[in-house]
């Protein structure tokens, strides 16, 4: 079928819950991906920061077809070697101790809620000394299953989906001021991300996130990551935690973590370790052999060709890029350049249309998402070379020059 073709099945097929472009894509490789009409395109999205050894990576695909010949799934009524080498391989790369492994990004924020409540629970916090209390930022993006989405500070997201989850704060972005205000007795966690990818790529200071680390500490209450976007790599170290060096108590992982294979985790302090007793959580697929086989491919090809190391020069390299052309005084639909590593984004001037500038960059062949409703969103996958980056940033260049102000 061709391309036309394809999209009016589509149409026809699928609900239209999602605003997707008007391509169908066959077939991908390294960087590049190709619609089923044949026309290439230089993937500077990565399936929104999740493909991050590159499509069709050769050890991935072998790794999983491989496991798919031996074992797929058992339950978790019983343990499953790969699943095992998986916890103990990130125990040895991060500061946690034990691991939850579940399907998405947004399980594993559901898993923060849950846990963050049970663990004052198990501890004797109950009744009037109950801590129930979640706090997150104005701006977040944590999921769209219910807990996420209560957490979630957007409100366009949650418009026709009430009663949320209740017991949810909210709280200014990078404000440690209202965290002094807001964090007491009665809160289970604050959970944040080092950077909001939904919100417009808006990096937190390190100096907020240590401040936030000692609010909590003293009131008793748990500090917790969303490191779903920002993990694995993508700012430039393992765990985006590492530049500031504050260390939560629990820390949510997905996205990049099977380079595209569905596969979520949590992982806790010690601490935490007894605080989901036998019974009170779990995930049919969670931590099935086959998605931990391909989280255990990722992990060797990271290793083997240095990719959290490509990502922080590379990263380097799309930053000043970005800023010059934010700096550029002949590119007023240019903005301001945001983000850190390989997450990063360049916001679009008010009175230009960023839907339209990706359009135009679609049509150009480059592929680029937006974040926060006008930032262009850039968050290729992590092989991803300096000559690729450079073809890249020449077409957004010439995208925001071709730019118009809405009439």
């Amino acid at each position: 079928m061709t391309n036309e073709a394809s999209v009016s099945a589509a149409r026809e097929v699928l609900l239209g819950n999602y605003r997707s472009a008007p391509l169908v894509f066959r077939a991908g490789k390294g960087c590049r991906l190709t619609d089923v009409d044949g026309k290439s395109y230089l993937d500077l999205c990565a399936g929104i920061a999740v493909i991050s050894v590159g499509h069709s990576h050769p050890e991935l695909t072998r790794a999983i077809a491989e496991q798919a010949g031996q074992l797929m799934h058992v339950s978790n009524l019983f343990y499953n070697d790969r699943c095992i080498e998986l916890a103990q391989e990130l125990a040895k790369r991060t500061p946690f101790a034990k691991f939850f492994f579940c399907n998405s990004g947004a399980e594993a924020n559901e898993t923060l809620l849950k846990l963050a409540r049970r663990h004052h629970y198990e501890r004797g916090a109950r009744g009037a000394d109950a801590r129930t209390t979640i706090i997150t930022a104005h701006s977040s993006f944590h999921g769209r299953s219910m807990g996420a989405l209560s957490m979630t500070g957007q409100p366009k997201y949650q418009e026709g989906m009430a009663p949320l989850v209740g017991d949810v704060v909210h709280v200014p972005f990078g404000d440690a001021e209202a965290l002094k205000k807001t964090v007491d007795k009665r809160t289970a966690a604050l959970i944040l991300e080092p950077v909001q990818g939904e919100g417009g790529v808006v990096a937190a200071s390190v100096e907020y996130l240590r401040a936030a680390r000692a609010i909590c500490d003293a009131q008793g209450a748990l500090f917790m990551l969303d490191e779903v976007q920002t993990g694995y790599g993508r700012t430039g170290r393992f765990l985006a935690q590492e530049w500031s060096g504050v260390v939560p108590d629990a820390c949510a992982l997905a996205k990049g973590i099977a380079g595209g294979f569905p596969l979520g985790a949590v992982g806790v302090r010690p601490e935490l370790a007894n605080s989901l007793p036998p019974g009170t959580h779990g995930t049919t697929y969670g931590g099935n052999a086959l998605a931990c086989a391909a989280g255990l491919a990722v992990l060797r090809i990271f290793d083997r060709e240095g990719l959290v190391q490509n990502a922080e020069r590379m990263g380097d390299y799309l930053g000043e890029r970005l800023q010059a052309l934010a700096a550029d005084a002949s590119l007023p639909a240019a903005a301001e350049a945001r983000g850190i590593g390989l997450l990063r984004g360049i916001s679009v001037a008010e009175a230009y249309d960023a839907g339209a500038i990706v359009a135009d960059l679609r049509a150009r062949g480059v592929l680029v998402s937006i974040a926060g409703g006008s930032v262009l969103r850039i968050s290729p996958p992590l092989t991803i070379s300096k000559d690729e980056l450079a073809e890249g940033l020449s077409v957004v260049e010439a995208a925001l020059r071709a730019a118009r102000p809405r009439s």
